[in-house]
């Protein structure tokens, strides 16, 4: 079975960092698109960041400049530093995976920012 584990939310003050890790079992994330959505309590699910097989990223243009996704492809790990957090990134953050109809989901981590 496929799993995403999430690690590395918490609560962190404004302007602090924080960096999420997503490890990756029976699946090879080098050949997957993979990202980060958030989802704040009243709203839907956005997407953060993403990464594409190829290595290409693309920013939610309210994280552009502060977040940088990255991947390790030896560990099976994708990565979300995360600088200059503000309240309104507070949200539980997901990993996801796709590759063609294939699409997985972690289970979440909590990210809580206080002013």
């Amino acid at each position: 079975q496929v799993q995403l584990v999430e690690s590395g939310g918490g609560l962190v003050q404004l302007g602090g960092p924080l960096r999420l890790s997503c490890a990756a079992s029976r699946i090879i994330i080098i050949v997957y698109h993979m990202g980060w959505y958030r989802q704040a309590p009243g709203k839907q699910r956005e997407l953060v960041a993403r990464i594409t097989g190829g290595g290409i990223t693309t920013y939610a243009d309210s994280v552009k400049g502060r977040f940088t996704i990255s991947r390790d492809n030896a560990k099976n790990t994708e990565y979300l530093q995360m600088n200059s957090l503000k309240p309104e990134d507070t949200a539980v953050y997901y990993c996801n995976a796709q590759w063609g109809q294939r699409n997985y989901w972690g289970q979440g981590t909590q990210v809580s920012v206080s002013s």
